[in-house]
């Protein structure tokens, strides 16, 4: 058959002394019969393997050598093979194969086109507690537990690196399917593990070490957080001094706190400063915002749930916050905001610490340490019913109060300076300069949003500042902070302005005596002339409030402090 190509499987049968004694198929070729007979005799090893012959073609001969005989299966191909390279390359690439089968790290469970078990290694059997070939015939499914073999037949996909529950342990599993002529004609799978021991040790192994990482990160957060407090609160006024000499006294006790306060005064940076003073504070604070905390998800956030309680609830249960806050702090932020069928639910936890898991029948509990916060007046929403008295009671154990920035005024430059230094950090940008008389400009706004709406001005006047020093120019968009009366850079006509009724030519500064009286050669000289005089009157009539005076000439106060001298 030399110089021929054909597809048929052959068989050969040779007796002890090298005669044929039985051939059919390809193996009928004199010639083919020769060559595995000088292969058979160049192989090392006798009692089985793998030959490649080229005649014309590519064939591959499995052998198996008896006490009389030795039989040969012929496998020709019409194409050329990468299994034929393998094994003409290769001289033990059977036993290679007997690795692959045997190994428990690459041993396969094979199925055909109607995912029927066609092999399954001696490792799985024992670890499915079957009997050898106990399993050849059956649906896998009826073998394997959560496998997709069959879906993977069934629509020629392969799946790799997919999660697979086998005997309670999660393993990596890969599912191939097997092609011939573009036709599925089966599949394999495969799982990473050695025994069932290994796995056991392996997955304690994975517990063990994501324990040690969930408490390095709550080392971490609570190194981070050692800073988050105190060192965030800026400030030397006396309003600051007090704020601080009372969180020190009550951050040791296992009181509730309740901070009051406009927004913007930094209630979550006192919240967190009680917490890292605290006792508790080896774990992280947890946070609940209740003014965004929906009534339909009420329960399961703050209480948790069990597995299956629900649709779309995770596999495992999850811990609420009350939970999360065992032996820690749980900071309730925009309390006043909580919905009343809200408030309702909390009663009982925050007096005893008792609550129920959603679907769960045990009682559960957390010792936690409750801190809220808020920025609504109690008295009058309780007197409107908006907030139970009974709740209000509960977290008011000891109430801090926040000042605001309108009382603190002597903190800005300690505040300004901070906030110029983080942003030039954040941007990689030089520090920048501030004019003195921005400081005195400032303390005139009203700051109704406090120091958050400062830093963000701040940010903003150092985001425009064109030069290396910020002025009171830089903050030209600070008209949203407190309405003016003229909101123009550019002063009104102050000719067409006279104050209290005398004329404009009176109020030019006198010349002094003994000197000849020197006129303006510009007109604009004498008006800046007119403007500084009006406003130096102002400035007497009014005792120095720069609000007053510039309501009183019509300008801007950004305006008034351009033109008032340097201190």
């Amino acid at each position: 058959m030399a110089g021929t190509e054909t597809s048929e499987f052959g068989v050969l049968v040779v007796d002890g002394s090298g005669a044929v004694a039985h051939a059919s198929g390809c193996a009928s070729d004199q010639q083919l019969q020769a060559s595995l007979l000088a292969g058979l005799a160049d192989k090392r090893t006798r009692g089985s393997g793998m030959i490649a012959l080229e005649m014309g073609h590519q064939l591959v001969a499995t052998y198996r050598a008896y006490a009389k005989s030795v039989v040969f299966l012929i496998q020709p191909f019409g194409t050329r093979s990468t299994l034929f390279d393998l094994i003409a390359s290769v001289d033990f690439a059977d036993a290679i194969f007997s690795h692959l089968v045997d190994n428990p790290y690459t041993a396969m469970v094979v199925v055909d086109e109607q995912a029927r078990i066609k092999f399954i290694p001696p490792v799985h059997e024992k670890f499915f507690g079957l009997k050898p070939g106990e399993a050849n015939g059956r649906l896998v499914t009826e073998i394997i537990e959560n496998t997709k073999l069959h879906e993977v037949v069934r629509s020629g996909k392969g799946e790799v690196g997919k999660l697979q529950e086998l005997g309670g342990i999660t393993r990596v599993v890969s599912r191939v399917p097997i092609k011939k002529n573009g036709i599925t004609v089966g599949a394999i799978g495969q799982v990473m593990f050695k025994e069932p021991e290994t796995v056991h040790h392996l997955s304690r192994e994975v517990a063990r070490l994501r324990s040690e990482i969930e408490f390095y990160r709550k080392e971490l957060s609570g190194i981070a957080s050692s800073g988050y407090g105190f060192e965030q609160m800026v400030g030397d006024s006396d309003a600051i001094r007090q704020l601080k000499s009372d969180i020190l006294k009550v951050a040791p006790l296992q009181v509730p706190v309740l901070i009051v306060g406009e927004s913007g005064t930094g209630k979550e940076l006192a919240a967190q400063a009680i917490h890292v003073l605290s006792p508790r504070n080896k774990n992280r604070m947890v946070i609940v915002n209740a003014a965004a905390l929906p009534a339909t998800l009420v329960e399961s956030e703050l209480f948790g749930y069990e597995s299956g309680s629900f649709t779309g609830a995770e596999r495992g249960g999850r811990k609420g916050k009350f939970e999360l806050a065992d032996n820690s702090s749980l900071f309730f932020d925009e309390m006043g905001d909580m919905p009343p069928e809200i408030q309702v639910k909390l009663l009982r936890v925050l007096q005893d610490g008792m609550f129920e898991r959603v679907g769960a029948q045990r009682i559960c509990h957390s010792d936690f340490r409750l801190i809220s916060a808020s920025n609504r007046n109690f008295q009058e929403m309780i007197a409107n019913g908006e907030f139970r008295l009974d709740l209000y009671y509960r977290i008011s154990g000891v109430t801090i109060r926040m000042p605001s920035l309108r009382e603190r005024l002597e903190d800005l430059p300690l505040l300004v300076e901070r906030f110029l230094t983080a942003f030039a950090k954040r941007h990689r940008t030089g520090v920048k300069q501030v004019d003195r008389r921005v400081y005195a400009y400032l303390g005139e706004q009203s700051w109704p949003g406090n120091v958050r709406q400062l830093l963000h001005e701040v940010e903003k006047a150092a985001i425009f500042c064109d030069g290396p020093e910020i002025t009171i120019d830089s903050f030209r968009l600070m008209t949203d902070i407190q309405p003016e009366k003229s909101t123009s850079s550019t002063p009104p006509a102050i000719a067409d302005a006279p104050v209290a009724g005398r004329p404009a030519t009176d109020l030019l500064p006198a010349t002094p005596a003994g000197a000849a009286p020197e006129a303006p050669r510009r007109i604009q000289d004498a008006i800046d002339m007119l403007e500084k005089a009006m406003i130096h009157e102002a400035m007497s009539k009014y005792r120095g409030n720069k609000k007053k005076v510039a309501e009183e000439l019509g300008i801007s106060r950004a305006y008034l402090y351009k033109k008032l001298p340097v201190e």
